[in-house]
């Protein structure tokens, strides 16, 4: 069972949500992401979304580009990303970290890396390094059936995304390929924008678990701990990054990883104690 499926089947156990932070790598300075992912695991972090800098991205709001074009800016690519996490786990085996970029980074990775091996470097040094899960958002399901079959041959699961506009059909390819959980983005349009319609998510979840049975995710518009908890009530876990991102951007970096350990605390606290006033309710 991997990293990402055992920890889902812990919380599941404890009754418990999944909290996944999203950070740039490399962002807002160059050496402290390894760090920062041990601060968000002391904060209550389950699983720890990496974002691989990218210069064109497609589904970034301004918060997570500025991000990116600043780890750019210190010279931060897909082989120092995987640095960071081979450095995060020398000392944590067990929290799950999933890869969230583009194809480019991975295809100009594997151009560079995959002459003299059979399979994809990117695949096979991801793994080695320690990583759980990949997030590639411009690789739809119908174009990446042989790259799902490589991660699962080396234990990496391939996360998904859904979105307001999925059909049916959409979410039926999905649940044939994802592993792992699925990124369910409530909103239309980018990371960091517009309100969350939470009556909208719950619907949409209802829709959705018709099609697969892997844990679902929610993210773009969590914001904080009160939006969280009412999302919690539908979704096996919260996904929370732009305000990650604002909060630790321009502070000193002796304050940064304080910043994100507290924010996270927070949110990690309303989460279980929404979880207990449910299950008294029910009691």
């Amino acid at each position: 069972m991997s990293r990402i499926a055992t920890t889902f089947s812990k919380l599941k156990a404890q009754g418990r949500k999944a909290l996944i932070p999203f950070v740039t790598a490399g962002f807002p300075y160059a050496d402290i992401t390894p760090d920062l992912m041990h601060a968000m695991v002391a904060g209550g972090a389950d699983v720890i979304e990496l974002g691989v800098p990218f210069s064109d991205p497609s589904a970034d709001g301004p918060v997570i580009q500025k991000a990116s074009d600043r780890a750019l800016s210190f010279g931060i690519g897909l082989a120092r990303v995987l640095d960071m996490v081979r450095d995060f786990r020398s000392q944590n085996q067990s929290t799950p970290v999933v890869l969230m970029g583009y194809a480019n980074p991975v295809e100009r990775y594997n151009q560079k890396h995959t002459a003299n091996q059979q399979g994809s470097a990117f695949v096979q040094e991801a793994a080695a390094a320690g990583v759980d899960g990949v997030l590639i958002v411009d690789y739809p399901p119908e174009e990446c059936e042989d790259f799902a079959k490589d991660l699962r041959s080396h234990g990496l699961d391939l996360i998904f995304l859904l979105a307001p506009t999925s059909t049916d059909a959409r979410m039926a390819q999905v649940a044939r390929i994802a592993s792992g959980y699925v990124y369910y983005v409530s909103l239309k349009g980018v990371t960091g924008s517009g309100a969350l319609d939470t009556e909208a998510v719950k619907t949409m979840l209802l829709r959705i678990r018709q099609h697969l049975t892997l844990p679902l995710g929610v993210g773009f518009g969590i914001r904080d701990a009160a939006t969280a908890c009412v999302i919690a009530q539908v979704a096996d876990a919260v996904v929370i990054g732009s305000r990650i991102i604002e909060l630790i951007d321009h502070q000193p970096k002796n304050l940064v990883c304080t910043m994100a350990q507290a924010f996270l605390s927070d949110i990690r606290s309303a989460l279980d104690s929404s979880t207990l006033e449910r299950l008294h309710e029910l009691a």
